[in-house]
């Protein structure tokens, strides 16, 4: 596990899946980045941000329809959530992932493969631990470094990602708190002050 996280945090590699949902919402293998209009359906971007987010990348089909569907009956949103993994797997499809090999149903669970997967939310998480762990001026950075942004800003009003938002929200302004206090104990006062300042904006 210690592997796996110092891995997360230095980035992804070119043979990754790249997942960026902070401050923003991008896929990316390598250079290829997922062209807009590839998501056809904006619950298949839906799907693939739950998937991003949930531990394990895997959650049961019921829980992927109650997010995204909770109004629909049964029948119409299962109709739904086959129509949106079908176009989350082609627009995988078209940075140069195999879409089917990638996001899988099978068994009632719904998943997104791990393996060469990189998601922004996890290394920041991973780096956030670290300098919580060991503190420094320069393990507090690299996590900053990693937060682009609150948690998926165009899906503000969807109550599934309101809760994980303000969890990372909170834990980015804790990190800029005491990083001021690291630069303050190095009696780097001006830097102190602008990582106050930027904790207040954030």
């Amino acid at each position: 596990r210690i592997v796996a996280a110092a891995r997360r945090m230095l980035g992804p590699t070119r043979s990754e899946l790249r997942i960026d949902l902070l401050g923003r919402f991008r896929v990316a293998a390598g250079e290829t980045t997922i062209n807009e209009a590839a998501w056809r359906l904006r619950k298949a971007r839906g799907l693939v941000k739950l998937l991003a987010l949930h531990p394990g990348h895997s959650l049961h089909r019921e829980q992927a329809i109650e997010a995204l569907w909770p109004d629909s009956d049964p029948a119409a949103a299962s109709n739904y959530l086959r129509q949106a993994l079908f176009v989350a797997r082609r627009a995988l499809d078209s940075c140069g992932e195999n879409g089917a090999a990638r996001i899988l149903l099978a068994h009632d669970l719904v998943t997104l493969v791990s393996d060469r997967l990189w998601v922004d939310v996890e290394a920041f998480e991973a780096a956030a631990a670290e300098a919580e762990r060991a503190p420094s001026v320069a393990r507090h950075r690299a996590a900053i470094e990693i937060y682009g942004g609150e948690l998926l800003p165009e899906d503000r009003f969807d109550e599934w990602a309101t809760s994980r938002r303000e969890a990372l929200r909170e834990r980015h302004l804790a990190l800029l708190v005491d990083l001021a206090r690291l630069h303050e104990e190095a009696d780097d006062w001006a830097a102190a002050v602008t990582g106050l300042q930027r904790a207040l904006l954030g």
